[in-house]
């Protein structure tokens, strides 16, 4: 499970993606994308996903059972590659060892790596010695042959401090909620943090640079070569999602898709990034809200659909959100407890001894784990995927 650092106690279920995806989608984030300035001719599209890819959380776990284990993170690797034929996998959290061991390994099997430490919530030098530390490795590995992209981080309007007032995530969300911050000078601070990220960025790696933005975040893009962007909209047909795409074309650079996905219950779709808030964490042990139905196929085909949108357009990477939840487990016939209906993975996690903490685990794959293999495999035997070069622009 996703966490900014291990001391922002985000609830269990609620990882740092959909929380941000949350409140971008109900209205609150830092800005729109600049509508009068002039932009570069948006690339002629061509037809394929160029990279096809899933996310990959390497945090410290919540409990002894879920947390981090070298040899399980190798297995996971093979399977990216071999079982779901991805060619990229983004590797993101917190922790330099975690994200550079789990880089080391997806670059041993030949998978191109998307590289985005997040670590949050802690003082600015602390955020930016953790990417230098980070960016560091990724230029070893690309000097070495490797390919490998560096995103400097994702949304930090949130997850840095000072930039939206607020002595946590919660406090921060609460003034943004309750109309408490100065919306001028809070771009201000992201402005100044995002240039000096991508300084921090450039001075320690020399490949391709990145950062993952919510969807409506106002961002220099001269300051990278990939335009990234968190997407959870819904529309009922390709056509809205193409023609909202189209909008991040506009600076005639390559766009990649940093993150997609629901959950897999019915409606989870037309949440557009809030299926994650459906846990009642007040009580002991969690429970789902409602009376959801659980659709591993509807989670299935909201991807398939996303994908369609993609290949129409060209865009020149994609990364599912995310190959495993282990902190958000499956509960066969314990629907009020099945916490993997709050989950994105597109596994579910099934503990070897129910609400035991220090439980072992394995993860089975869900119907869009399926979906994504046959999609990517689809795709790689068209060979719409590259050795790397970027369209020009």
């Amino acid at each position: 499970m996703r966490k900014p650092d291990e001391r922002v106690q985000m609830p269990r279920g609620l990882t740092r993606a959909r929380f941000l995806a949350g409140m971008a989608g109900a209205g609150m984030a830092a800005g729109r994308l600049p509508a009068g300035s002039a932009r570069a001719a948006v690339p002629r599209a061509r037809s394929g996903l160029r990279h096809r890819g899933v996310v990959y959380t390497v945090g410290a776990g919540e409990t002894p059972g879920t947390a981090f284990r070298t040899a399980r993170m190798r297995r996971d690797m093979d399977a990216i590659r071999d079982r779901l034929h991805a060619d990229t996998v983004e590797v993101t959290g917190d922790g330099v060892e975690r994200l550079t061991a789990t880089a080391a390994e997806a670059a041993e099997r030949g998978l191109r790596i998307w590289l985005q430490p997040t670590l949050g919530d802690v003082p600015e030098r602390d955020i930016l010695e953790h990417l230098a530390e980070t960016g560091r490795f990724a230029e070893r590995l690309r000097r070495q042959g490797a390919v490998v992209e560096l995103s400097v981080g994702c949304e930090f309007w949130l997850f840095v401090p000072g930039i939206v007032p607020g002595a946590d995530v919660f406090e921060r969300i609460r003034n943004l909620q309750q109309g408490r911050v100065d919306p001028v000078a809070m771009q201000r601070r992201l402005d100044r943090f995002t240039a000096k990220a991508a300084a921090v960025g450039r001075s320690v790696f020399g490949g391709r640079l990145s950062y993952a933005a919510a969807q409506d975040d106002e961002v220099d893009w001269g300051l990278f070569d990939i335009v990234g962007i968190d997407y959870y909209s819904f529309f009922p047909d390709r056509v809205g999602y193409v023609r909202e795409l189209r909008r991040y074309l506009r600076w005639g650079k390559p766009l990649a898709v940093t993150e997609f996905g629901t959950c897999a219950y019915v409606g989870a779709p037309q949440t557009a990034g809030m299926g994650w808030d459906v846990v009642d964490h007040d009580k002991k042990p969690e429970e789902i809200k409602g009376h959801l139905v659980r659709s591993e196929h509807a989670q299935a085909a909201y991807l398939l659909q996303l994908l369609d949108a993609f290949s129409s357009l060209g865009l020149y990477a994609a990364m599912a959100f995310e190959f495993v939840t282990p902190d958000a487990p499956h509960r066969p016939g314990d629907p009020l407890h099945d916490l993997d209906l709050a989950s994105y993975s597109i596994t579910k996690t099934l503990q070897d001894r129910p609400f035991d903490p220090a439980s072992g685990w394995h993860w089975e794959p869900k119907e869009a784990f399926h979906a994504l293999a046959r999609h990517y495999a689809r795709e790689q035997r068209h060979g719409t995927a590259d050795a790397g070069a970027l369209p020009p622009g």
